[in-house]
Parts: structure tokens; sequence; C-alpha cells
């Protein structure tokens, strides 16, 4: 198959893997930066062309794409789908996930175990808003942040308000959430390759901070899931549509609880400490199930 990744740097491990995988499987493939393309949209016989020549004849696409360019990489995908190209992950789906509102409102409407959460632009009772999850403590954050940025925990009312009224001056979307303090600043997440979840890891904040990034320095280790946190990543995953995501969940008192459905999870921080070969396994998936012109969307809303 001709394959085309979406990534603005072929250097970054995920992308790495993707195309050496791809290679050692048989697959033509080539990295594409999303950005340097460009596209004829015209109701017969769409192009797109990237560094002067038409991209043409391939077979399925995997999206790379960062949140800082949703926009523009989520319309080159549409443009690949409208060739017939096969996505991974289609395009409606990945902006569906990249709205943490819109998520939080499809899972919520479809029963996943989500901490209490409150959505606000400029609200008028700063009190009554904290109120809605339950009051101090509470984890404050921009609808636009990744990777723990524009993630802050607010330990007493007053440092709630005080973090409320600093991102209000931002001009800013606000979620709020309950604090799952039972989680001692761990997470799950869940890799989930259509109906399955392929690998897990546990996510470890480092000492005083209750982030589990990799990126803020936080440690991992392989984990057994349960089946209710297996069942739950994988229902969130389809509800958002995605043949390939991170499913990010938390262990409260009440069961697993979904924090969020990333459409891009990075490999490396999984494949290091599970073992497992995901890149691998997301070949296959696309040998099983890519085919010209199928881009039916699975999720809804």
């Amino acid at each position: 198959m001709k394959i085309a990744v979406l990534s603005r740097n072929k250097n970054l491990y995920s992308t790495r893997r993707l195309v050496e995988s791809g290679r050692e499987r048989g697959h033509e493939v080539h990295v594409i930066d999303a950005l340097r393309c460009y596209m004829k949209i015209v109701s017969h016989k769409p192009e797109i062309h990237y560094r002067g020549e038409n991209l043409d004849g391939f077979d399925a696409v995997i999206p790379r794409i960062g949140a800082s360019i949703t926009f523009y990489g989520t319309a080159v995908l549409r443009q690949f789908e409208m060739m017939g190209v096969y996505p991974l992950n289609e395009s409606v789906a990945i902006t569906r996930s990249r709205d943490k509102l819109r998520a939080h409102q499809l899972l919520a409407r479809k029963g996943i175990g989500m901490p209490v959460t409150g959505f606000a632009h400029s609200p008028d009772d700063t009190k009554d808003l904290m109120q809605l999850v339950g009051g101090a403590p509470l984890v404050i954050k921009l609808l636009e942040g990744t990777q723990g940025v524009g993630v802050v925990l607010a330990e007493t009312q007053q440092a709630g308000e005080s973090v409320i009224e600093a991102f209000r001056g931002l001009n800013a979307y606000i979620l709020l959430q309950e604090f799952i303090k039972e989680a001692g600043g761990a997470d799950i997440r869940c890799f989930v390759i259509g109906e399955k979840v392929v690998a897990a890891m546990r996510r470890q904040g480092k000492d005083g901070e209750f982030r589990s990034n990799l990126h803020r320095g936080g440690t991992a280790e392989k984990v057994r899931i349960t089946p209710e946190e297996r069942s739950t990543a994988v229902r969130a995953a389809k509800i958002m549509g995605l043949n390939v995501a991170g499913v990010d969940i938390l262990r409260s008192n009440h069961g697993p609880v979904v924090m969020e459905v990333n459409s891009s999870p990075g490999l490396e921080g999984i494949e290091t400490i599970t073992g497992k070969d995901v890149a691998a396994l997301i070949y296959q998936f696309i040998e099983r199930n890519g085919k010209f012109g199928r881009t039916g969307t699975r999720g809804r809303g």
C-alpha cells in the first residue's frame, strides 16, 4: 500500500516508528507536512499538491496532527478523504475529540464515567461555578491546553477564584473538574486500536505534582487493567469515532473515569514501557480495514 503519514517532523519518535514499521511490512510510506500542502477543491478530481507535485495514488493516510495545527491539518485530511483515501482516524473524529467541551458532552451523553465537569467563559458568580463541581479542591483547565499546560489544581476556594479570574483575563474558555484525590496523581493511558486496548501504562506524577504527563517529569510502568477499564476505554474511543486513540483514565472510588481521549497518541512511552510493537499493530489494522473510499464516520455528534 502507498501510505501518507501527516507529520510536521519526520524525526519525531512516533513518525519514525510509523515509517520504519510500514516499510518493514512492504508498504511505500511518505511523510508529508500538512501545513505545506495546498489543495484544489472541486466536485470532480480534487487534488492535494506538495512541493510542486500532485499527491495521488495513496491508499491510506495516518494523521499525526498536532493540536496547534488542528484546523489546517484536518482540512488536508478531509481533502484526502474527498479523494477516497482511507484515513486511520477521520477528520471529523479528530476535531470532535480536540474540542474538549464537545468531547465531554458526548461522553456524558453516552454514560461514560467522568469527573464532574463545569464549563464557563465569563461567569457572573465564580463561587456558584465552583460549587457546580463540588468546590475546592478542583482542577481548572484552559480549553486549549495540551500536555498539562494550562492545567491548575486549586486547593482552596480562594485559590480557585483567583485562577478563574486570571483565566478570564485571557478571554478564554474554562473547564473545571472535580479533583479525584484517590487517584494519587496517577492515570492510566489505554492505547486503543479498533475494538481493543492493545497496551496500557500507568503514569505517575512526580512528587508534589498532580499532573502525570511524562513531558512534565512523570514516570510510567506497565499496568494490568480491569475489564471495566478496558470496556470504558474502547467505548470512549468509539464515541469519538476514533479507530486509534489514547484514552486517559483515572481510578476513582466510583470506578474508572475518563479524563481525555487523544486522537494522536504518542508511541514512544507506550512502546518503551510495555514492549509492544504498537506501530505494527496500527499497520495490521490498516491492512485489514483500509479500502478506497471507506471513510464512514464511526461516531456521531
